[in-house]
């Protein structure tokens, strides 16, 4: 024991001691007090889209591009079909890949920017270079994209439970919304892995889903043109290929801006591919007839079986979608506006119920409407008014 603590430990046992020894307790606390004021000074509250995290220090490429791969897989690619229905095979590959060019860009926005500041989160880059107001856009923009997402997740489980059941679409929907919701109250909220793990067995079942149709394709049925569905197609595709707010733990658990950006680069074109297979043999197959929630569709190919597997996908998908876009909301809602659970939950899952109620109960559509409004501001337009700003500053 060196000899300073010998010391103390005498000193302690005198009046002197005991006196000597709380003043540096009190100093001590009145030193943690104040790093406990300036860390409340200075820290940005959080805003949350994706339940999956980066849960280790350090991370390979591969465990980094399955995180970034696996966000963007979701209930989003459903609608892709539906939407590419509604412009024909050609305007939907083109609209699709220039979506996803431009997601890219914006992701390699974030990157570097989230990089510069050590990692930071988006809404932490967002209030930095935009102030309070960016902040708030940020919020106001997943609060969006939050309630559209929703709102098309009942529309979609009211649709998988009546042909699963053979109940009303309406029946449905209140059943799934409320177990889910209660899930959602009680926070029981899945892991990363969990979330990955789901991921993966979906890419699957899409990969087995579309060779299923490849012999029922024909190149007649896709080769039409209409814009007046630009806007839906345009909306679903950014839905479903955001992964913007996972890059910088990333970027944080690979520990070099290099090696993320060549893993970003390949986050977005491995999903695309998948999806433009995934689009593409539905809109061959069905044509103009491509179902809103697109594997429902196999039921007309392949009887009961193509009912069980065609709602199996749309199950597993929109309800992890569902919980975890809702705990995400419930959490920015309780972090960042500072409300009780009870209110927090409240407002997150019971406007789009409502809505719903009310008739308005297209799943594809919405989800357009959710690309087109809250991840086109938080995905794109934020991203992008971040680098201008920074531009105008270092001129």
């Amino acid at each position: 024991m060196p000899v300073s603590e010998g010391v103390e430990r005498k000193k302690v046992t005198t009046s002197h001691g005991r006196y000597y020894s709380a003043r540096i307790a009190a100093q001590r606390r009145k030193k943690l007090i104040l790093i406990q004021n300036l860390r409340k000074r200075k820290c940005v509250r959080g805003l949350r889209i994706s339940t999956i995290r980066v849960e280790k220090k350090r991370i390979t490429r591969g465990e980094a591009l399955a995180i970034l791969v696996g966000t963007q897989i979701g209930a989003g690619v459903l609608g892709l079909p539906y939407a590419a229905s509604k412009v024909g095979l050609i305007p939907a590959l083109a609209v699709l890949i220039g979506v996803m060019f431009l997601m890219l860009w914006t992701g390699l926005i974030v990157l570097k920017f989230s990089a510069g500041m050590g990692g930071a989160q988006m809404s932490t880059v967002a209030q930095r270079v935009l102030g309070k107001a960016g902040g708030w856009l940020m919020y106001v923009s997943i609060f969006i994209m939050s309630f559209g997402a929703i709102l098309a997740y009942i529309a979609g489980m009211g649709s998988v439970f009546a042909s699963l059941f053979g109940i009303s679409e309406t029946a449905g929907a209140f059943i799934f919304w409320v177990l889910a919701s209660l899930v959602v109250y009680h926070g029981l909220e899945a892991s990363g892995k969990t979330e990955l793990a789901m991921s993966y067995v979906m890419l699957a079942l899409f990969i087995a889903v579309t060779l299923m149709l490849v012999p029922h394709a024909k190149l007649s049925n896709g080769l039409y043109t209409d814009l007046s569905g630009i806007l839906s197609i345009t909306g679903v595709a950014i839905f479903a290929l955001g992964c913007h707010t996972v890059i910088p733990d990333v970027y944080k658990g690979l520990g070099s801006y290099e090696e993320t950006k060549k893993v970003l680069v390949w986050a977005f074109i491995i999903p695309t591919a998948i999806y433009a297979i995934f689009m593409v043999a539905f809109l061959l197959a069905f044509g103009r007839e491509t179902p809103q929630i697109a594997t429902q569709g196999l039921e007309l190919l392949y009887g009961h079986l193509g009912r069980i597997v065609g709602n199996l996908i749309p199950l597993l998908a929109i309800t992890t979608s569902y919980i975890g876009i809702a705990l995400a909301q419930q959490s920015n809602n309780e972090e960042f506006v500072r409300l009780k659970r009870p209110i927090a939950w409240g407002l997150t899952v019971i406007p789009p119920a409502i809505v719903y109620f009310a008739g308005v109960k297209n799943f594809a559509d919405v989800l357009a409407f959710a690309g087109d409004t809250g991840d086109m501001m938080a995905f794109i337009v934020l991203p992008i008014l971040i680098w201008l700003v920074d531009k105008l500053r270092k001129r």
